[in-house]
C-alpha cells in the first residue's frame, strides 16, 4: 500500500499522488464505508453484486471497506478470504483502487497483490475528462478532534505498526475486539462521532492541487455542498443493508456527479 500522506493540527498538505484517467475510461464509482465482516451478509452480497456487475471501468474505495483490519494475514481465512476472492475476480474485468480508512489502515502490499486493486495514498488527486478532483478518506481533516488526531498520528507511525503486526493474529484481533467493547476507546478509535472535516484546511488543499471537487467518506452523512465559491464536496454514504437501506454509490462522469444505488445481480 502507498505510504498515507499525514497531517499536522493545522492541516498541513501532505504529499499527493495523481491518478490519471485512461482515455477509454467513461465511468468511475466511489464507495466507502462499508465495514464488511461476517455479521453484515446482506452488505456483503450488495457489495459483490456491484463489483460484478457496475458499468465503471474503475471502482474506487475510499476507505474503511472493512470493519476491522488487524494485517493483511488476516485474509488467509475465512470471510475475509471470501472478500478478497471477489475483489480479484472483479478485477479480472475493471480497475480496482484502495486507499484506507481508520478501521483498515493496516491493509498492505499483500492484499493489494491478492485482490488485483490499486493502492491510492490519502489524499489523491483523479484527472480525468477535464477535471481535477481530490479523494480522501476524510479523518485526516478532522481536525478539530484533537483526541483522535493524536491516536491517528500515534498508529500510523512505522515503530507502532511494526510492534502491533509483530503480535500473533489471535492477539491483534482481541485488541481490535476490546476496542469496539469499550466505547471510549471506540470513540478514540474513529473519532468523535458529530467530527466532520475542517473546512478551511479542505479548501487550502484543493487550492493547492487545483482541485474544485472533492470526494471523502468517513463521516457517514451523504451530501454534497460547497465548501467555498468554487470549491464543492460530496460525502460518500456509509452502507447497511442488514439493520437498515443504506447503499450508495457516487458515480462521475463526462458529465459530472451523480448518486445511485448498487448494481444488482
Amino acid at each position: 500500500m502507498p505510504e498515507a500522506g499525514g497531517t499536522g493540527q493545522d492541516g498541513q498538505l501532505p504529499a499527493c499522488y495523481e491518478l490519471t484517467a485512461a482515455p477509454a475510461w467513461r465511468k468511475v464509482d466511489f464507495i466507502s464505508d462499508l465495514h464488511l465482516c461476517e455479521q453484515l451478509p446482506r452488505t456483503f452480497d450488495a457489495f459483490v453484486a456491484h463489483l460484478l456487475h457496475t458499468p465503471a471501468d474503475l471502482v474506487v474505495i475510499l476507505g474503511d471497506l472493512f470493519e476491522v483490519w488487524v494485517g493483511d494475514d488476516m485474509g488467509n481465512h475465512g470471510f475475509e478470504r471470501r472478500c478478497i476472492e471477489a475483489m480479484a475476480q472483479a478485477a479480472s474485468h475493471r480497475q480496482l483502487a484502495f486507499m484506507v480508512g481508520n478501521r483498515d489502515f493496516l491493509a498492505g502490499a499483500d492484499l493489494l497483490r491478492q485482490t488485483g486493486a490499486m493502492g491510492l495514498p490519502d489524499p489523491t488527486v483523479l484527472v480525468a475528462w477535464g477535471q481535477r478532483v481530490l479523494l480522501s478518506h476524510g479523518d485526516a481533516l478532522c481536525l478539530a478532534d484533537l483526541p483522535y488526531q493524536a491516536f491517528r498520528r500515534e498508529v500510523r507511525s512505522p515503530a507502532w505498526q511494526a510492534a502491533f503486526l509483530a503480535k500473533p493474529l489471535k492477539e491483534r484481533l482481541k485488541i481490535a475486539a476490546d476496542i469496539r467493547q469499550m466505547s471510549q476507546s471506540r470513540r478514540q478509535f474513529d473519532g468523535a462521532a458529530d467530527a466532520d472535516i475542517d473546512t478551511a484546511a479542505a479548501v487550502r488543499w484543493m487550492h493547492a492541487l487545483g482541485a474544485r471537487e472533492m470526494v471523502h467518506g468517513h463521516t457517514h452523512r451523504p451530501g454534497s455542498e460547497l465548501l467555498a465559491p468554487g470549491y464543492k464536496r460530496h460525502v460518500l454514504s456509509d452502507w447497511d443493508l442488514d439493520h437498515g437501506s443504506r447503499a450508495e454509490v457516487l458515480r462521475l462522469t463526462r458529465d459530472g456527479f451523480e448518486r445511485l444505488p448498487p448494481a444488482a445481480r
